[in-house]
């Protein structure tokens, strides 16, 4: 078995083993997609220096990473059969969060090797924890896409980028997205504009968006994000935005 080194993330090459690792292991138990890996590193610019990352390679493959969200928050994925370096990730952690207080580790309740890690280190759940529904369907009959009231469902296009940008940053206020920032997310593998969505209103606004990410290898779809203006909610635009990406 090859060894084990460790090293800084470099930019977006890194981010790209990253997401090869999160493809190699994905299954039910995984917490992380590629896409939400593509999302979250490149839907902001500029916070870099807030984001310390490091991966552990062993040979060509990427085994084990953490990001850290200073001050001090910690994402990580390791490989189920190198369950010792989650105490490796926890350690480098707990030296580069510059909390004062608490840490924290967003971890799915099926990532066994992780937990374990967590709770030999003196980790425990909080008492008002975050907790999240995992669902998935597959992708048969898929019901037909409906809006009535002379809204239209459709694609992002060419032109479409400041529009796509506005209708996020208003269902998701306050929002660090940015024009800059969403072309990056656009330029990201594995972004495909036919998997971008949206909901066209009669005034001509985005009433809604879908972004979906698509693991190749595994045959899995992440939706990420979905939402609809305020305004908008209850007409069921949400629903049929994720309906008409899911059948593209």
């Amino acid at each position: 078995m090859p060894a084990v080194t460790r090293r800084d993330y470099t930019g977006p090459e890194d981010l790209r083993a990253m997401q090869s690792l999160a493809q190699r292991i994905w299954s039910r138990s995984s917490s992380v997609h590629v896409g939400d890996l593509a999302w979250q590193r490149f839907q902001h610019v500029g916070r870099e220096a807030e984001w310390p990352t490091v991966l552990w390679e062993a040979g060509p493959e990427v085994v084990a990473w953490g990001w850290v969200s200073l001050p001090g928050g910690l994402a990580l994925l390791v490989d189920p059969a190198r369950p010792e370096l989650a105490s490796e990730v926890l350690g480098w952690f707990e030296d580069t969060a510059t909390a004062a207080a608490e840490l924290t580790v967003t971890v799915l309740d099926a990532e066994k090797h992780v937990i374990a890690a967590l709770e030999q280190s003196g980790y425990a759940l909080p008492e008002s924890s975050v907790h999240q529904s995992y669902m998935s369907r597959l992708l048969e009959d898929l019901p037909v896409p409906v809006v009535t009231g002379g809204f239209t469902v459709r694609p992002v296009g060419a032109d479409d980028l400041a529009r796509r940008v506005a209708v996020h940053r208003a269902v998701w206020h306050p929002s660090r997205v940015t024009e800059p920032s969403y072309r990056n997310v656009m330029g990201a593998w594995p972004y495909r504009d036919r998997l971008d969505w949206v909901v066209e209103a009669p005034d001509g606004r985005f009433a809604a968006q879908c972004l979906i990410w698509l693991d190749d290898r595994n045959a899995v779809g992440e939706l990420e994000p979905v939402g609809t203006l305020p305004e908008f909610r209850r007409l069921g635009l949400a629903r049929a935005v994720c309906r008409a990406a899911r059948g593209a």
